[in-house]
């Protein structure tokens, strides 16, 4: 039985899980379950005290990716600068799309959704629903960001706030 092609994916890798955020690969490592041997990469993820272990040849059906190019980070914070674009639909409909822009793992959908529910100080007060989505879009938007662009979260988090507080103005 032959491989196919290798993994595009190795030890060390930062990468993105969809419903998780940026992890980074510590092993690839071989398992045996259910009697087949499984190949699978060790994805840890630090900041929620997580480890994932996904199978080699399941990653792209997960939606495992790569960390963004700069071309993805340069749209996603364009599309911060942007007007926010609120339906009129019923909270709970918009909450479940907003939900489902965050778990695609897809930068840009994310960044929409940080854009779509900041306020600035004068503006009305947020939901508490609407306080957590918009955390955990910001969460997975700075950490992204902070991979790529190889600066701290903290220093990452404070360019995306001056984006967000830059477009009110």
């Amino acid at each position: 039985m032959t491989k196919t092609k290798k993994s595009e994916f190795r030890p060390d890798d930062f990468v993105v899980y969809p419903a998780h955020g940026v992890g980074k690969i510590m092993s690839i490592e071989e398992q045996e379950v259910a009697g087949f041997k499984l190949e699978l990469f060790v994805i840890s993820f630090e900041k929620d005290k997580m480890t994932l272990r996904v199978p080699t040849n399941k990653a792209a059906e997960a939606g495992l990716r790569p960390l963004a190019n700069a071309d993805t980070v340069a749209h996603a914070m364009k599309t911060l600068k942007g007007k926010a674009k609120v339906k009129k639909a019923m909270w709970s409909r918009r909450a479940q799309e907003y939900e489902q822009k965050i778990n695609s793992g897809d930068l840009i959908a994310i960044a929409e959704v940080v854009r779509d529910l900041h306020r600035a100080d004068d503006q009305r007060e947020q939901s508490y629903s609407e306080r957590q989505l918009y955390e955990a879009a910001l969460e997975r938007l700075t950490r992204e960001y902070a991979a790529v662009s190889g600066r701290d979260e903290r220093a990452a988090g404070k360019e995306i706030e001056d984006v967000l507080v830059g477009r009110a103005a």
